[in-house]
């Protein structure tokens, strides 16, 4: 059984009618609001897709809480396993966005998207963890983001929550490796309707925002994270992955690059004088996102 979040749309809509597809059953969290999240929301979303996986022949239930209240939480878990009598999988892309330069970044707009994103990705995972402990198997497939694995400015608040759902999922995989329990989290690339929002300013951004919409689709990330959910993954975890168009790239971790040492220790001004210089043809380039990787909000 998985719960699929922000499931009524885009990458979570692929998960759950795949995951349904595949013979999972399924239960459809969305909150059905806007991709700011400052509308009230709507149950249709989610249950629209449940609708859609039990019409293909599946079982699935629908559920429309916000991932950002750990009670609603508990209660969704509760439902799914009073539905189904176990859950084995949480896919987790519920997610929204407060985009703006940090400099005039509202202490609200901070707070919506860590609690969404972080917070959530915290709720959903200490809902579920003891079930799966409890059982000796589980798989947690979180969602990261190359704005904060690499970069994006003006995403500050995402960046920051997008990583931190990178540490969560490392020490979830590491404390649940003895039971059976896994984590991994991809940053996707693929047209939703958070990249529908991107504002186009030029010709280059405009070709390649249609790039992503023609060639990198909400169902090819679906594929990887259907797989990490399945039991013949057991051996995938702590690992962060990314999937652009056909292709899934397995990302480095942050490990050391380079050091220097100084027998008689250092000051600011031995380290200003050599030690900084000696570093600084292995720093890593502010600029190396733009050319690399495209904008690819979840």
């Amino acid at each position: 059984m998985v719960l699929v979040t922000g499931g009524g749309n885009g990458i979570g809509r692929e998960c759950a009618l795949l995951a349904g597809l595949e013979g999972a059953k399924v239960m459809v969290n969305d909150l059905g609001a806007g991709v700011s999240g400052k509308d009230e929301g709507s149950a249709g979303p989610a249950e629209t897709v449940a609708q859609e996986i039990r019409a293909a022949g599946g079982e699935a239930i629908s559920n429309s809480e916000s991932v950002s209240s750990y009670a609603a939480v508990q209660a969704m878990i509760e439902q799914a396993v009073g539905a189904f009598g176990r859950i084995d999988a949480v896919i987790n892309p519920a997610g929204i966005l407060r985009d703006g330069m940090f400099h005039k970044m509202s202490e609200r707009d901070w707070d919506a998207v860590i609690d969404v994103h972080l917070r959530g990705a915290f709720n959903v995972s200490r809902a579920a963890v003891e079930l799966f402990r409890g059982q000796g198997r589980g798989s947690f497939v979180h969602f990261t983001s190359t704005s904060g694995l690499i970069g994006n400015i003006g995403q500050a608040n995402y960046a920051a929550a997008k990583m931190g759902v990178v540490g969560l999922s490392r020490i979830l995989a590491m404390e649940g490796a003895a039971k059976g329990v896994r984590s991994n989290v991809i940053a996707p690339f693929a047209w939703t309707r958070m990249i529908a929002s991107i504002p186009v300013t030029d010709e280059q951004s405009a070709q390649r925002v249609e790039r992503m919409r023609t060639g990198m689709r909400a169902e090819q990330v679906a594929q990887l994270a259907v797989a990490l959910a399945a039991d013949a993954a057991a051996a995938v975890t702590g690992q962060i992955f990314a999937v652009r168009g056909n292709e899934v790239i397995l990302f480095s971790q942050p490990r050391p690059v380079g050091s220097v040492a100084r027998c008689d220790g250092w000051t600011p001004e031995s380290l200003l004088s050599a030690g900084l210089p000696a570093l600084q043809p292995r720093f890593t380039d502010l600029g190396a996102s733009a050319s690399v990787f495209p904008y690819d909000p979840v």
